[in-house]
């Protein structure tokens, strides 16, 4: 396995790291992700270690915190050997201190993660959600006092508009505050937006990306094709609608490529997506989740080989999009490009 600083910290991660939104599914949306047990979530833990995979990442609201409940019986006995990620921000109940990032909903939501996942410490706490009805500043301050405490030592936002995470970067160098080292975001072939705005700001400022949904929401598991039914045992009936929208004709033509290249390589449709994202700019670590050994096997397989120059070139030509505007003319016209030269 392979490691990487995230973004411009020292702290150093795996090229994949394990989603446990499966533990302890629940509820429409988690329940159909999978349900997974302390039990088989230890044996998945087990072969995530045995592959070098150390970083976990989970949000309290995952099944309402069974996810992280689960997971720290699953860690139990070695917690030196993990790293742990854990997001807060989205909303847990319906009181008024139930959701955001205020100073109380920080601190409150930090002590009950510390304790659903029986730890004294969390290495890398995310902000879910940018929480426009809270400063900056409150917020920055805030993380400032848990990483002094020791409660958290890696700051990190997930799923953040440029200006948001800009703006809380600005906020972090005038006050002297912890910066935010990593965003999490949704990246694939199928969708691609996250190059336009959020991968120069990370490359500028030294923010690494964690990608979420690596397979476009179980799109590009190789299962989906152009003229077939959605298979029955698809978990997008059930959760299509929470996911990133996503072209279906662009989506076919992308996994036919996915297709070619299996059959080049030797390798599944779901590696190569996975692979490809490893070689883009910014990428710290690619998230990978599985209900089962089985998937989370053939999920580690993404690693350890490379695609040929000409295979990454059609993966790129046939998942790219028009960016809209203010992006495109940095892409099409060359008075605009050679200003800003892109980095993919």
């Amino acid at each position: 396995m392979d490691y990487r600083n995230l973004g411009a910290s020292g702290l150093r991660v795996p090229v994949l790291s394990f989603g446990a939104g499966t533990f302890g599914g629940s509820g429409p949306l988690f329940g159909a992700w999978g349900n997974t047990d302390a039990e088989e979530a230890r044996r998945l833990v087990d072969i995530c270690l045995e592959a070098g995979v150390n970083l976990f990442d989970t949000a309290d609201v995952y099944s309402a915190g069974a996810s992280e409940e689960v997971l720290g019986q699953a860690i139990r006995g070695r917690r030196d050997a993990v790293l742990i990620s854990t997001k807060t921000a989205l909303p847990m109940g319906e009181g008024p201190q139930d959701w955001g990032t205020s100073r109380a909903r920080l601190i409150r939501s930090t002590e009950d993660a510390l304790r659903r996942l029986g730890t004294d410490y969390i290495d890398l706490l995310q902000l879910h959600a940018f929480d426009a009805s809270t400063p900056v500043e409150e917020v920055l301050s805030t993380l400032d006092g848990l990483v002094a405490a020791g409660k958290i030592r890696y700051v990190g936002v997930s799923n953040f508009a440029g200006w948001e995470l800009m703006k809380s970067l600005a906020a972090a160098d005038r006050h002297g505050y912890p910066r935010y080292v990593a965003h999490q975001v949704y990246y694939s072939l199928a969708g691609r937006d996250y190059e336009w705005e959020l991968m120069p700001l990370g490359a500028n400022q030294g923010v690494g990306a964690l990608v979420w949904s690596p397979l476009a929401w179980g799109r590009l598991t190789g299962k989906i094709r152009r003229g077939q039914p959605l298979p029955e045992a698809s978990r997008l009936h059930e959760t299509a609608q929470y996911g990133p929208p996503v072209d279906d004709e662009k989506l076919f033509d992308i996994v036919e490529v996915l297709d070619a290249i299996a059959g080049e390589t030797g390798r599944t449709v779901p590696q190569i997506a996975i692979n490809w994202l490893l070689g883009r700019p910014t990428v710290s670590s690619v998230i990978i989740g599985a209900r089962n050994e089985e998937q989370l096997r053939q999920n580690l397989g993404a690693v350890g080989w490379s695609l040929s120059k000409e295979q990454i070139e059609r993966l790129d030509a046939v998942s790219t999009v028009t960016a809209p505007y203010p992006y495109f003319p940095y892409r099409r016209q060359e008075g605009f490009a050679r200003l800003n030269p892109p980095i993919v």
